[in-house]
């Protein structure tokens, strides 16, 4: 496997089973943060200091660093298995936005979309365990059932541009374990 995509809400320990699944893999798969990809990129071209600025972007100008952080991650892939750890939906004021639009996801032209997913209350508590180390947005049950029902609709849709295999990985509290053996059993 070359490229696999992670996904999931803030929260829902994404970041947790991707590190226990890899200490059980033989693969050495280098994982690269999508936002922190196109943060690297748009420093490059001079555009700006922090992430916060990358918002102020015109839409043409974060399109086209969306398409080239695809092309840059695509390109690393080539040496090494790649886990782009990023988010299938970003809920806004607005609406969800696509966490993988077509110009990402075509560069990057993954072979496994993972999709992890936790209770929603699961996930109330541990963003509310996470608020002293990050600031965490703390969202009503209902809210984050339809965020991960976005999340799971735009995977489908990913998967039918890219033909990816798409897998649903559960991480519920007190299932690390089961939840990193089914990753590490994707990955392998």
């Amino acid at each position: 496997m070359k490229v696999a995509v992670l996904t999931g809400v803030p929260g829902v320990g994404k970041t947790t089973v991707t590190e226990k699944a890899l200490e059980n893999i033989q693969k050495d798969y280098k994982i690269v943060n999508y936002g922190d990809k196109m943060l690297e990129v748009a420093k490059k071209r001079d555009l700006v200091e922090d992430r916060d600025q990358m918002r102020k972007l015109d839409p043409k100008t974060q399109r086209d660093i969306q398409g080239q952080a695809g092309e840059e991650i695509s390109e690393m892939a080539e040496n090494q298995p790649v886990i782009v750890d990023t988010h299938s939906t970003i809920n806004t004021p607005d609406g969800y936005l696509p966490g993988l639009p077509e110009w990402v996801l075509r560069p990057l032209n993954p072979e496994l979309i993972i999709c992890v997913e936790a209770d929603s209350e699961e996930i109330i508590g541990r963003r509310k365990k996470d608020s002293d180390i990050r600031e965490r947005e703390i969202e009503s049950k209902e809210k984050l059932e339809e965020h991960q029902f976005m999340n799971r609709s735009a995977t489908a849709a990913y998967s039918m541009i890219s033909g990816a295999t798409v897998k649903i990985i559960k991480n519920h509290d007190g299932g690390l374990e089961e939840a990193s053996e089914e990753l590490a059993g994707a990955l392998a």
